[in-house]
C-alpha cells in the first residue's frame, strides 16, 4: 500500500509540471503530445470547417431573425421569430406587401418523397444485395454497374430522365406503346411528379442500398446460413428471420445517407422545373431558393433553411448518438 502522503505529493508535483509547462505525471512533456505535434494537419481544416460551415449555419439562423431582403445590411437590431410564424401560417408580413403560403405543402411534399424514396431504395438495394451475394459470375462488374449512376450529378440525372420521360421519343413512352399504352405525360402530370422524381433518384441510389448491404451480408458469419439451413428453413424464412434482422445497422446507415440525399434534391427538382415545380412536386429545398433568390426574401428563405437544416440534424443525431453509445466514435 502507497502512503497517502506520497500520493497526494506526487499528484502535486505532477499538477506543478503542467503548469509551467514541463513534464507531464508520465514524463511527457506538453509540446511532445500527439495532439500538439499533429495540430498543423488538423487545426487548419477544423477552422475552415468552423468559420465555413458552422459560422455559415448560425449566421444564417441569425438571417432568418431579421427583415432582410437582399438589398443593403441585415439589421440586427431588431430580432423576432416572425419568419418562423409567416412559415408555418402564412399572411402578409411587415417586409412585403404580397400575402405568403405556409410551407405546409412543401413540406409534406418533402416528406413524402423522403419516405417514399429511401424506402424503395433499401428494398430494392436489398434485393440486388442477396442477388450479388450468391456468388454470382462477374459480381465486380454487376456492382459496377449497379453503383454507377450514383457517380452522377443530379444534374445529369435529371437531363437523362428528361429525355427518358419525354411523351414522343421517350424509351418508357415507346416501351408503353409496344404494348398499346401510352403516350403518357409524365412530367407535367401533377399526380405523377413526385413518383417520377422519386423513380429517377431510386435509380441513381439503390446501387449505394446494395453496397452497403452487400457490405453487412459479408460480415455475416456463414454458420448462421448453416444452422438455418439445418434446422429446415427455407431461403425465405432464412433471411427474414435470421440474416435480415443482423442486417440492422447497415439499413440505419443507409437510411441516414438517402435522407439526406433526397433532402437536398433541389439540383435535380430544378433541373427538371426550374424554380416552379409546381403544387405537387415543391419540396422544401426549391421553396427556400425560390423566396430568396426569385423573390427577394431571403431571410424568409433563411427561415425555411433552418427548418430544412433541422430536418436533417433530426434524422443524423440520433444516428450519431448510437454510433457514439457503441463506441465507434
Amino acid at each position: 500500500m502507497h502512503n497517502p502522503l506520497t500520493i497526494l505529493r506526487r499528484r502535486l508535483r505532477g499538477r506543478d509540471a503542467r503548469t509551467d509547462g514541463g513534464a507531464t505525471e508520465d514524463g511527457e512533456s506538453f509540446l511532445s503530445r500527439e495532439s500538439v505535434r499533429s495540430a498543423p494537419f488538423w487545426l487548419p481544416p477544423a477552422l475552415l470547417i468552423g468559420v465555413f460551415v458552422y459560422g455559415a449555419i448560425g449566421w444564417n439562423v441569425l438571417l432568418s431573425l431579421t427583415d432582410f431582403t437582399g438589398l443593403g445590411t441585415p439589421d440586427y437590431g431588431s430580432l423576432d421569430f416572425e419568419n418562423y410564424v409567416v412559415a408555418f401560417q402564412g399572411g402578409t408580413p411587415s417586409w412585403s406587401e404580397l400575402t405568403v403560403d405556409p410551407i405546409w405543402n412543401s413540406l409534406q411534399n418533402t416528406v413524402v418523397l423522403v419516405v417514399g424514396f429511401a424506402a424503395v431504395c433499401l428494398v430494392l438495394g436489398l434485393l440486388l444485395a442477396i442477388l450479388v451475394d450468391q456468388e454470382i459470375r462477374f459480381e465486380n462488374t454487376f456492382r459496377t454497374i449497379y453503383l454507377l449512376p450514383m457517380s452522377l450529378s443530379f444534374v445529369v440525372t435529371a437531363k437523362f430522365w428528361l429525355y427518358m420521360y419525354n411523351p414522343q421519343t421517350g424509351l418508357i413512352n415507346i416501351a408503353l406503346g409496344a404494348f398499346g399504352f401510352g403516350p403518357v405525360e409524365i412530367v407535367q402530370n401533377p399526380d405523377l411528379k413526385l413518383a417520377a422524381i422519386a423513380f429517377a433518384l431510386v435509380w441513381q441510389f439503390s446501387g449505394y442500398a446494395m453496397v452497403v448491404y452487400l457490405a453487412g451480408l459479408r460480415a455475416i458469419p456463414d454458420s448462421h446460413f448453416e444452422a438455418a439451413r439445418v434446422d429446415g428453413a427455407s431461403t425465405v424464412k432464412m433471411y427474414w428471420r435470421v440474416i435480415i434482422p443482423q442486417l440492422r445497422t447497415a439499413t440505419v446507415s443507409a437510411l441516414v445517407v438517402l435522407t439526406v440525399f433526397a433532402l437536398k434534391a433541389f439540383d435535380f427538382l430544378f433541373s427538371m422545373y426550374g424554380y416552379q415545380p409546381g403544387p405537387s412536386a415543391d419540396i422544401l429545398a426549391t421553396r427556400m431558393v425560390r423566396e430568396a433568390y426569385s423573390n427577394g426574401n431571403w431571410a424568409y428563405g433563411s427561415a425555411i433553411a433552418v427548418v430544412l437544416f433541422l430536418m436533417a440534424l433530426a434524422i443524423v443525431s440520433p444516428y450519431i448518438y448510437s454510433q457514439y453509445k457503441r463506441g465507434a466514435l
